[in-house]
């Protein structure tokens, strides 16, 4: 008895931070969604999100999906290619090189990619300089492209090592059996290694997809227009009206999406599991 108290003693101070920070205030945002004019409860305010936001509902979903498939695919070429390459100074400038962006925080990216992706960014300035374009042909990617391609830039490096940490423990004969029999590497890759890691494919990619879900910098530095993502509607919806409501509203359908991607993984989990 005395060690089972002790331990509630000691998980008691995160269990209070969790609380105090994470689930009453999710409870408060749940409630406040149902909450319309006159303190009465009811439909109001989703009413309103789907009239007002269903474009940026749509573009959410889209984007952050074709950024989380992109991301999976540029994980495993990553791991894939620490795995199976075979030029040791290419697979040892790689695993220098790929995890940086991990240590920049959104902002900086949004920043970065603004100066880069602009209409007379580095970008286009380089592709002139070397002649591959003219200026007039130069276009701005400060539109849905930069939102996925800071997604992908900022995110692939996290995925990719939990990927290429999986596929270093696999058993290595599978492969040079592969190998040996006349596969190619890309081949050893997706019908072997791949499969192997798919668990922990599928985690990262649900921790990406959630985490590109939340993201409120990139998408006001680089897409200032309509259709935007639900975090600059939440956040202009508080800022502009001051209408927690519909704010309230926005992000329970923000977290529906997540927990949706998040319930099928742990579905499939448990079917595996059975």
């Amino acid at each position: 008895m005395p060690k089972r108290l002790l331990g509630l003693l000691l998980v008691t101070p995160a269990l209070a931070v969790i609380t105090a920070l994470f689930i009453l205030p999710l409870i408060m945002s749940a409630v406040g969604a149902f909450k319309v004019d006159g303190g009465v409860y009811g439909l109001g305010n989703f009413y309103k999100t789907f009239d007002l936001y269903l474009n940026d509902i749509v573009f959410t979903v889209i984007i952050v999906s074709l950024s989380t498939a992109l991301v999976g695919l540029g994980a495993i070429a990553i791991g894939g290619y620490l795995t199976l390459g075979e030029h040791p100074l290419a697979v040892s400038i790689l695993r220098w090189l790929y995890r940086w962006p991990m240590f920049i925080p959104f902002i900086v990216v949004g920043q970065i990619l603004r100066t880069f992706l602009s209409k007379n960014g580095m970008m286009n300035n380089t592709f002139i300089s070397l002649g591959l374009m003219t200026p007039l042909d130069a276009t701005s990617f400060l539109d849905w492209r930069g939102i996925v391609i800071a997604f992908v830039w900022k995110q692939t490096p996290f995925v990719a090592l939990l990927v290429a940490g999986a596929m270093t423990s696999i058993n290595r004969d599978t492969i040079e059996a592969a190998r040996n029999l006349g596969a190619s590497r890309l081949r050893v890759l997706v019908e072997i290694v791949v499969p192997q890691v798919v668990v922990t494919l599928t985690v990262g990619l649900i921790l990406s997809f959630v985490t590109m879900m939340s993201v409120l910098s990139v998408p006001l530095m680089i897409n200032a227009q309509s259709p935007t993502m639900l975090t600059a509607d939440i956040a202009f919806r508080v800022n502009a009206y001051g209408d927690y409501g519909v704010a309230n509203a926005l992000g329970l359908v923000s977290l529906v999406l997540a927990s949706s991607v998040a319930w099928i993984y742990l579905r499939q989990n448990l079917k595996e599991r059975a």
